[in-house]
């Protein structure tokens, strides 16, 4: 076996993180109720915060929590006590975004795991030399880094250096995340977790003595999404992040739904496992198939093979939705799967089957039937729970799938 890279996945919330922790996660981050850069997820309060790293670590997961906003003076003072109670509560390290946060830190917890997050925007070996000795075991490297600059900052920088990449989700048209334009749009502060995405919304042009008068940028009626950035996707390519020196692989998705973080988990978790066996054997085609069966805009590699030159959609910011979730496993009793419906569908589809740990499979449902046994023309029902014959158990929490309408 070779040494495999660390699948780091988002854990918005505590169904979220156990999602990640079933599905294959080597280690999860995540926020509290201040601090974290993403105000659109749950999050976690104290409680939720000590059943989940309790959780994580009875299955060999670490933890990691954020505290990478770009904080003012009231939340910099704030930070020591809750990297305290993290701390005491078992947290495995702390990704931190500024240079006093890592000093507030490490005061508050001399022995504190640091990762600098890629709000520190690391892009050079020097600035990941000097994060070093002030304490960070590890560097969450810029987005716009291409894998040979990755692999000059290995050259030049302490084997006990961590590096971690971005390998799938949202890419961000700002430098790093770094963005004043919904603060100046909206008042939504995108340094303090809670964007409101405008390089998301179409635009339109306005000639100064036309007043009123609005010009498409594009030839459609719809403007141009010009600042619209296509979603990161790398799973077909683990072995170039590896020999590039990257040793940990993290899936964005904080904000996004917990069948979201087990699609993802789970077939990177598949990629990396494929990689690990053979350095040198393609990507599993099941883990690319599995990558369209969520929600996401179109995919390319970001800036991994130098400056992107298709890595935008002008034409809408919509999402691509092929599958929708159809059931989810509750259990397995007398030769029958035991599922709550989430989405109607009739007798005799075929559903195809997402479980922990391996591609997916078809599921038959010609036979199914209600929780009574009577046989079902159609589950319409929210909620009603369905019994399905299938010859072996199936864990619970797996989820049952459909083409999407």
């Amino acid at each position: 076996m070779i040494n495999a890279p660390e699948l780091l996945c988002p854990a918005g919330d505590l169904v979220r993180l156990k999602c990640a922790v079933d599905f294959g996660a080597d280690a999860v981050y995540l926020a509290g109720q201040e601090f974290g850069m993403r105000t659109a997820s749950a999050n976690f309060t104290p409680d939720e915060l000590r059943e989940g790293i309790e959780y994580a670590h009875a299955h060999g997961v670490k933890v990691h929590i954020t505290c990478n906003i770009t904080p003012h003076n009231d939340e910099i003072e704030r930070i020591p006590t809750f990297a305290k109670m993290a701390a005491d509560m078992g947290a495995d390290a702390f990704i931190v975004g500024d240079l006093g946060s890592i000093e507030a830190v490490r005061e508050a917890v001399p022995n504190a795991v640091i990762h600098a997050s890629v709000q520190s925007g690391v892009t050079n070996y020097r600035t990941a030399n000097i994060l070093h000795k002030m304490g960070a075991s590890r560097v969450v490297l810029a987005r716009e880094l291409s894998l040979q600059q990755i692999a000059q900052i290995r050259a030049n920088t302490s084997p006990e250096l961590e590096l971690e990449s971005f390998v799938h989700g949202a890419m961000c048209v700002s430098y790093s995340g770094r963005c004043l334009l919904s603060s100046y749009m909206t008042g939504r502060d995108a340094n303090h977790g809670d964007c409101a995405q405008p390089c998301r919304w179409s635009y339109s042009l306005m000639e100064q003595t036309r007043p009123g008068k609005y010009y498409d940028i594009t030839e459609t009626d719809k403007g141009t999404y010009i600042l619209n950035a296509d979603d990161l996707c790398m799973a077909e390519h683990i072995k170039d992040l590896a020999d590039a020196g990257v040793t940990s692989l993290k899936i964005e998705g904080r904000a996004k739904s917990h069948y979201y973080v087990a699609v993802t988990t789970n077939a990177y978790r598949g990629a990396i496992d494929a990689y690990a066996k053979d350095n040198n054997a393609p990507c599993p085609q099941w883990v690319v198939e599995e990558l369209n069966k969520i929600s996401h805009r179109t995919y390319s590699t970001g800036f991994y093979y130098g400056k992107p030159t298709d890595s935008q959609t002008y034409e809408s910011a919509g999402y691509i939705r092929d599958y929708t979730v159809a059931a989810v496993v509750e259990g397995y009793e007398d030769g029958h799967i035991i599922a709550s419906l989430k989405n109607k569908f009739e007798r005799g589809v075929i559903l195809d089957c997402l479980q922990p740990y391996c591609p997916p499979f078809e599921v038959d449902t010609t036979a199914m039937t209600d929780e009574k046994g009577e046989p079902l023309e159609v589950a319409n029902k929210p909620t009603m729970i369905l019994r399905i014959p299938y010859e072996r158990e199936i864990p619970q929490g797996s989820f049952l799938r459909m083409i999407a309408d």
